[in-house]
Parts: structure tokens; sequence; C-alpha cells
């Protein structure tokens, strides 16, 4: 979203001591960033203060191409705007880019949910890119950071932009829901994701449910159907309430006959209030078909026609490390969804496993972060639910709990020692999985290069 620097000036009560040296307020920013590593040209800047003073980094943004940039500083350079609160003046930049968003009629759709709300919202944003100009928050970028920086980096005019919605919290979502104004609202599921942050579970379907709440009369609310919150959701708003749900729901927008190939990739007819199509799905697993019923109704909801969901769903859209497949150099196959775990998602990732075609099947398991006094009922719900589906190993990797887990590794080098005594080769199926905090995309990239003698090399590492 283009902003000169007069009108973000005024937009967040800043002063532009550069004026006074040569460089006028009519200099136009095309984009935000707060890391420098990422600065394109023509940038803003917003060095945030959090675990570093973000302050340190404005001449590595200027010479990656910023043109303008906050201060809380004295900085008479061109280009400085010097305010009392950066991060403060970011949310408020944001709720400018929003108002301008209501003159051009976007459709902003928040998403959130205990699992699966970045895959949902990379589907919906495959949608929306095949019916025009749209915005979407950046990976899993969902917090009072990356939600100021979706609406600002979205394109003039766009006629629909989705922001992702985090919370560790109550209030956390209302605070996003004040910046983004969402006309159309998806709650993918409530489960025990982040439960450490909560008093309960009921409280977390509270705070999911401030996201529905902040709905206008006018917008519409996407509920799945299944999940034991939605009547308690519902009732929060007197907007529209699309369901979505699998065949045998009393959803709206349906599945039905739902066929997963040997690549985990489902095909299935889906029914709306739009008509009925067809759809392959690119992202592999079936939990991924709820996923893509939660995005074809929020598009459609938004003005997409049926046309441009099923080409968008057809698309392979992920974010990195989500049921990622590869096959290693002596033929066996890794699937990769190490970006993050909680009870839910790592059943539904088990699930995967156990069906696909395989000789043997082997789940390699980090711990599951943040999920409080239900910690160790999970996890060893966890090792349960893999020996019902017949998974013949379980290696736990740094985290106890597994309690009987085949092998329990205290590193990801050790979990690797482990696999290399089982030879891998073609018709074994390998699933890796943990929270974010457990780091084992490093050991699914060793596996892949795996030739008998597995190594991490060099620590993997996502962008900042």
């Amino acid at each position: 979203m283009k902003f000169s620097l007069d009108a973000i000036a005024q937009a967040i009560g800043g002063t532009l001591p550069g004026a006074a040296t040569g460089v006028t307020g009519s200099v136009v920013v095309s984009g935000c960033r707060t890391d420098s590593r990422e600065v394109l040209h023509g940038d803003l800047f917003v060095p945030l203060v959090v675990d570093r003073d973000g302050h340190e980094f404005i001449d590595m943004a200027r010479e990656r191409g910023a043109v303008a940039w906050l201060t809380t500083r004295a900085d008479d350079r061109p280009g400085a705007i010097r305010v009392a609160d950066t991060g403060l003046a970011l949310r408020e930049l944001a709720v400018n880019s929003r108002s301008r968003m209501d003159a051009w009629g976007t459709a902003v759709i928040g998403i959130t949910g205990s699992s699966g709300k970045t895959s949902t919202k990379d589907l919906i944003r495959a949608v929306l890119a095949c019916h025009g100009p749209s915005g979407a928050s950046e990976k899993s970028f969902n917090n009072e950071i990356g939600a100021p920086l979706t609406l600002l980096n979205s394109p003039d005019e766009a006629w629909a932009c989705v922001v992702e919605m985090g919370a560790r919290g109550l209030g956390h979502i209302a605070k996003l829901c004040d910046i983004a104004r969402p006309s159309i609202g998806v709650v993918t599921n409530v489960g025990t994701a982040h439960l450490a942050m909560y008093s309960g579970p009921d409280e977390i379907v509270q705070a999911k449910g401030e996201l529905i709440a902040s709905l206008p009369r006018t917008g519409t609310a996407v509920l799945n159907a299944s999940d034991p919150s939605m009547p308690i959701h519902a009732a929060l708003t007197g907007a529209r309430v699309l369901t979505f749900g699998l065949a045998g729901s009393s959803a709206e927008v349906v599945a039905e006959n739902v066929v997963l190939d040997g690549e985990l990739k489902a095909t299935f007819m889906l029914r709306s209030p739009w008509g009925s199509s067809r759809v392959e799905l690119q992202a592999r697993g079936e939990h991924q078909v709820l996923n893509a019923l939660a995005a074809a109704g929020a598009t459609m909801a938004a003005g997409a026609s049926l046309d441009e969901v099923v080409k968008g769903l057809a698309t392979n859209v992920l974010s990195p490390w989500r049921m990622e497949i590869s096959i290693t150099a002596t033929g066996a196959t890794v699937i990769n969804d190490a970006y993050n775990a909680n009870d839910q998602s790592m059943a539904a990732a088990l699930r995967s496993l156990a069906s696909i075609a395989g000789r043997r099947k082997v789940a390699v398991l980090g711990t599951m972060a943040e999920l409080g006094d239900y910690s160790a009922q999970a996890h060893q719900s966890i090792v349960g639910l893999a020996r019902e589906l017949g998974i013949d190993t379980v290696i736990g990797v740094n985290e106890p709990l597994y309690r009987g887990a085949d092998y329990q590794a205290d590193s990801v080098q050790s979990a690797l020692q482990t696999l290399a005594a089982f030879d891998l080769a073609e018709g074994d199926v390998v699933l890796v999985k943990g929270s974010r905090m457990a780091g084992l995309e490093s050991l699914a990239t060793a596996l892949r290069a795996h030739r008998g003698n597995l190594d991490t090399g060099p620590e993997q590492k996502e962008p900042r």
C-alpha cells in the first residue's frame, strides 16, 4: 500500500525532521517492514524495540532500499519520521490503511483456530489471487506486528485481504480485530494449542470467539460444523453464519466422496450454496479437506466464484514444513510436518502417515509445547493413537512424556543415529513432526540427503 511521508506523519502524529534538509513529504513508500533483512526498495522501515533495539538496523535498512523509517530519536536525515513509540505508530498506520480499504470495498477476512489456520490462510490467499489483487499474512505472521504488516503490505485497491490471528491469552484477538476490523471471520477449530496460556479449555473457546464477536451484522462467520465450539461462537454474532464440514454433517459447505492418492492429496466433491464442483487439492493430508472447505466458504462469501475456488485450491501454496513429501537417496519417503504441533495436528499427521502406502512406518515426534497441565496426557495419548493406527515405530525426541515410545532420543543427532540402524529404503515412510522449539526440520533435511550416513549438517533456521 502506497503512502506519502506526509500522509504517514499525519496518520501517526509523527514529524519529518528530514524535510528541513531538502526532502519533501511527497516521497512515497510502497511497503512496510520491521526486519531490516527483508526490506525492499521503496519500503518504510519500522525499528521495533523487542529482543534487540531495531534502531541499530536503520542504516542496514537504508542500504537495502528503505526510503523512510520511523525513529524515536533525533534524526535529521531525509526520510526520518520521528514518533514517540514505533510499535504504536505501526498499529496506528495499519488502522489508517484499514480505513482506506473501506473506501475500496475490500473484504477483510480474519482467521483463527487452534490448528490449521496458516494452511487455511494459504488456501484462502490462493483463491483470492485467482479473482484479483489481494493481500494476505506472510508465513505465520499473526500477532500485533504481523496483522498490521499484512494490512500495510496489501496492494492499493485490493479486492480482499486475509489476516491470520493468533492468541496467547484473552483479549489478544480482540485487539487485532480493533486494527483489522474483519468483515468475514473463520474459526478452523478449537483445541488445546497454547493451553498453558489459559485457565482452561473454556477460555480458549472464549478467545477464539473474539473474532466472531467483532463481525458486523453485514458480515459472515465461517464455522466448523463438527467443532463443539460452533454453537457457542454462532451465538456471539448477528452476522450470517456459514458452516463447513464433511458429508453427513449439517454443514452448508460440504466435502463428499473424499479420496486420498498415494501422495496424500485429496479429491472430493464440493457442495455449497454457490454450486458444486470436483476439487483436487495439492495440499497434503486428509485434514486439509476441512481447511479447504473453510477457505471455500470464506472466499465465496467475499465474492469469489466457484471456478476461482476450484482453481485456487488446486495450486500448491502451503507455507514450508507442512506435510512436505520427499524421497531420500535410498528411496525412503519423508513427510516433513515439522513447523508446529499440538495434539490435534499431531493426530492428523499420524493418520496421514497411517493412510499412506508403505512397508515400515516410523513417527519421529518432538515435543508439543505450551499444553500446560494437559501436556503429559496429550503426549501419552499420541503414543496410544500411533499404536491404534498401526505405526510400526515411534521415536520421541527430547521429550520423555512420550512414554511407551519405542525409542527415546535426547537430541536430533541421537534420533538420526537411531534411524541409521533402520537402513531406510524404498517402502519405508518417516513422519517428522513437533513444535517449532523442537527444531526437527534439520532432521528432515538430513533424512532427505540420506545415503547411509546420517548427519544434521548446518543448523536449519527459519528466517526471522
